[in-house]
């Protein structure tokens, strides 16, 4: 019999995100992202366990499985919300030429970092930001590949997932060094308790000097 997840395991998992009508919307299985032209990384997907790493259903239906395939279905108010009215808001078109965008239905634009979507153009502009994926069902399917076991995968992971690259480090002992320049080596010492608590590893940052000339 094989060991079952744990809240505070890392695992290898590969996803795809389909709508109930079978529209894929997300993955991060090679394959099935050609098939809807998106471009991504083949490097495997590493996740702790209840450390929102994924999304917080996804997150908690893991824990007691094993290593395997399984299909979760959610609800909207399980996946990406139900739909909101007063997201649906009135803009100027002042805010698009500011920022050199040529306001047009259907268009998709980042807005103080929130996805929004113009529904209509014209001297005030209507942008949808609700979630592209609000008010539907959504069906994942999951294959646990994996428990991870070697520290270094481990920190490789929750590197990558707070810092959105990869950074030189080397563990001694409970230590975990990271070397990295100014100003990031600020940014990473935030991080310092969830290594603690993750991993168990104090961590020290070691700026690298810039090579001059």
């Amino acid at each position: 019999m094989q060991e079952k997840i744990t809240k505070g395991d890392f695992i290898e998992l590969e996803f795809t995100g389909k709508t109930k009508s079978g529209e894929i919307f997300d993955t991060n299985i090679k394959e099935e992202a050609e098939k809807i032209n998106l471009n991504i990384e083949t490097r495997p997907l590493i996740i702790c366990i209840g450390q929102n790493m994924i999304l917080q259903a996804i997150d908690e239906f893991l824990i007691g499985k094993e290593i395997g395939e399984y299909k979760l279905e959610l609800t909207p108010e399980k996946a990406f919300g139900k739909r909101n009215k007063e997201l649906v808001k009135m803009m100027p078109l002042s805010v698009f030429i500011k920022h050199n965008i040529k306001p047009e239905p259907g268009l998709l634009f980042s807005f103080d970092g929130i996805l929004g979507k113009i529904l209509t153009s014209g001297s005030r502009i209507l942008v949808d930001f609700n979630n592209p994926l609000a008010d539907k069902e959504i069906i994942y399917e999951l294959r646990i590949k994996r428990k991870v076991i070697n520290q270094e995968e481990k920190v490789k992971s929750l590197i990558l997932f707070y810092f959105k690259k990869e950074l030189d480090f080397e563990i001694k002992d409970k230590t975990l060094i990271i070397n990295s320049k100014e100003p990031d080596k600020r940014l990473i010492e935030l991080f310092s308790s969830k290594f603690k608590e993750i991993l168990n590893l104090e961590l020290e940052v070691k700026e690298i000097e810039e090579k001059k000339g």
